[in-house]
């Protein structure tokens, strides 16, 4: 879960590995884009959650939330539009966005978890998204999630 501590501003080294980041780029991947070393991408990544105030164990989605929703990264421009989502993607669109464990996603998204895999299926292939990541990026694009900082999301494990 996260604090209630005001966000520590990322440094322009982190804000740079965030960029990277919101753009839908893995550790790896952002490694081999900046010269770093995956250890020094690994380290940042950390330090970027921590800034966040999201746990060790806090995935790439609600990371890319985070750093959308509190303005740490520069916001996504839409390619195309929004798709019509029903009531029930947009509250998996959200779970995803503000949680790490599957059972929290699916809990929060009003799911039984036996569901919420064909569920995340059809929203990705609905919304033309590659993973989960590249969802919550669209999304942000869309505004279809909120991009205010006093919006409070609870990054479960």
């Amino acid at each position: 879960m996260t604090t209630s501590a005001p966000i520590t501003p990322l440094t322009p080294t982190l804000q740079r590995v965030a960029q990277h980041l919101a753009n839908g780029l893995t550790a790896k991947e952002i490694a081999a884009e900046t010269s770093l070393s995956a250890v020094t991408v690994r380290q940042y990544m950390r330090d970027i959650r921590e800034s966040l105030h999201c746990p060790p164990r806090c995935k790439p989605p609600v990371i890319v939330h985070r750093l959308f929703a509190t303005r740490q990264v520069a916001s996504p421009t839409a390619d195309r539009p929004a798709p019509t989502l029903s009531r029930d993607q947009l509250l998996l669109l959200r779970a995803v966005a503000e949680h790490s464990d599957p059972r929290d996603i699916a809990v929060a998204a009003k799911l039984a978890p036996a569901d919420q895999r064909a569920a995340l299926d059809q929203l990705l292939a609905d919304t033309g998204a590659r993973d989960t990541t590249h969802l919550v990026i669209l999304a942000h694009s869309w505004k279809l999630l909120p991009a205010d900082p006093a919006a409070r999301s609870g990054a479960s494990q």
